[in-house]
């Protein structure tokens, strides 16, 4: 029995990585996946291969930054469905140096991918959520967000206010029915860690008690156990998925 037949579910940042593998699980569950990417290309990749595998999903390129294309695509997609019954804010780059050398725009850019395009998505699609009275926000945050990590100020911030903005819109659409919880990955085995110099790798390994990094398989499992209905009782949680690095 899958657990997610008929729900229309939208992933940013699923061009990639762990979006790209939330968007094929919640696809295999049975959710209509609407996979959201800056890039025209990958996006469309992805829905591809989801539906050469049988199920259901179509593709729309957003820079998920500007807030313009946001709320544009938000009435395209919303003038073809009811409500989106899920929404999962994976959308994110890191853009890694210290503070002091650290412009502007190296700030403004994570920020903005990283946290405002949550406001925005959630600012888009959370009303029709409202009145259907049914609906699952995840947001896929870091353990960088609760620990920090030097050479990632802007990263750090962006994925601490997740987590605040996590809770805070958990208690306010409780009553709706609505769950919001947030996961926060530690390092996980992707295109971003596989530029990793090898000593760096190794010395990660030795913080991590499982000695290993995750895969993105196992961050995905954990959006589609928050989206279902077996967490109907969980929300404004921080699932932590990080081999035991942060206890």
């Amino acid at each position: 029995m899958k657990k997610l037949t008929d729900k229309i579910a939208l992933v940013t940042g699923a061009g990639r990585g762990i979006g790209k593998v939330i968007a094929e699980r919640l696809a295999q569950e049975g959710a209509n996946v609407i996979c959201i990417s800056r890039t025209a290309a990958n996006c469309q990749q992805v829905a591809e291969g989801i539906r050469q595998q049988g199920n259901k999903a179509e593709a729309f390129p957003v820079d998920v930054s500007s807030k313009n294309a946001v709320y544009e695509i938000a009435n395209q997609i919303l003038s073809r469905y009811e409500a989106v019954d899920i929404l999962v804010n994976n959308a994110g780059i890191t853009c890694d140096k210290l503070f002091v050398r650290m412009k502007d725009e190296d700030w403004e850019q994570v920020l903005l991918t990283n946290l405002f395009s949550a406001f925005y998505v959630c600012k888009s699609f959370v009303q029709p959520m409202v009145q259907k009275r049914w609906g699952r926000i995840i947001n896929v945050s870091s353990v960088a967000g609760i620990t920090g990590n030097a050479g990632q100020v802007n990263y750090s911030a962006a994925k601490a206010g997740l987590l605040g903005f996590t809770k805070s819109l958990a208690k306010e659409l409780a009553g709706r029915n609505i769950t919001v919880n947030a996961i926060a990955p530690g390092f996980i085995a992707t295109d971003m860690t596989q530029s990793l110099h090898e000593t760096i790798v190794e010395q990660a390994k030795k913080c991590i008690p499982l000695r290993r990094f995750g895969l993105p398989e196992e961050v995905a499992a954990v959006a589609v156990f928050l989206a279902s209905a077996e967490a109907n009782y969980i929300t404004g949680q921080v699932v932590r998925v990080d081999g035991g690095m942060v206890m």
